[in-house]
């Protein structure tokens, strides 16, 4: 069992490396900040942030150097708290035309690991509504322009082929103990006769 699920978890490199909201939303003038987590094997690469619906063409726009020191651009930050996998991007001053596809990313030997974010800026005077809460997106494994659908759906294979065995092994080992503790104690009844009489 140990042994088919390191064989499938390395058959997917990428999957669940690195995740983010799927969307998030500002107002014009305000501030917008994303959280994308990712795992401790992770935590000294350079991880950047950039804007492009196309995830082999977009654009760099701010690029940790390894460590965790706040890096600025143009009105946005990075910042990477490897203790706690968390990678912070807060855009500042920020616009209409901010409106866009943005990507976390990490830089690694090979094609470059990513979740992509759906950033939208409206109308200062508009009262935003309270966000659904976000949906994890997995990560792509290179930069090739492919679908959120997809990533979902390789959520959702993952949930099936690794989560639901090992509920189910741990299920049966708790049954397994439950029995274990309700078989009947085996009592021995020594014959009268060999009790031994104490009386001088």
């Amino acid at each position: 069992m140990r042994l088919w699920l390191v064989l499938l978890m390395l058959s997917l490199p990428g999957c669940f490396s690195l995740q983010g909201p799927e969307s998030v939303r500002g107002l014009v003038g305000g501030s917008v900040t994303m959280q994308c987590y990712y795992t401790p094997g992770w935590k000294a690469y350079e991880k950047w942030w950039c804007r492009g619906a196309e995830w082999n063409s977009c654009q760099i726009l701010v690029q940790t150097n390894g460590s965790e020191q706040e890096v600025k651009g143009d009105r946005v930050s990075i910042r990477d708290n490897q203790r706690h996998g968390l990678l912070t991007v807060t855009m500042e001053e920020v616009r209409r035309d901010d409106t866009d596809t943005y990507w976390c990313g990490i830089s690694r030997n090979g094609p470059d690991l990513g979740a992509s974010v759906k950033v939208t800026i409206d109308p200062a005077d508009r009262v935003l509504s309270t966000p659904a809460s976000p949906r994890s997106t997995t990560t792509t494994s290179g930069r090739a322009g492919a679908s959120s659908d997809s990533y979902i759906r390789d959520h959702y294979i993952l949930l099936a082929f690794l989560k639901v065995p090992v509920l189910l092994v741990l299920v049966g080992a708790v049954l397994c103990l439950k029995g274990s503790q309700q078989r009947p104690s085996i009592s021995m009844n020594l014959p009268s006769d060999l009790h031994r009489d104490t009386a001088p």
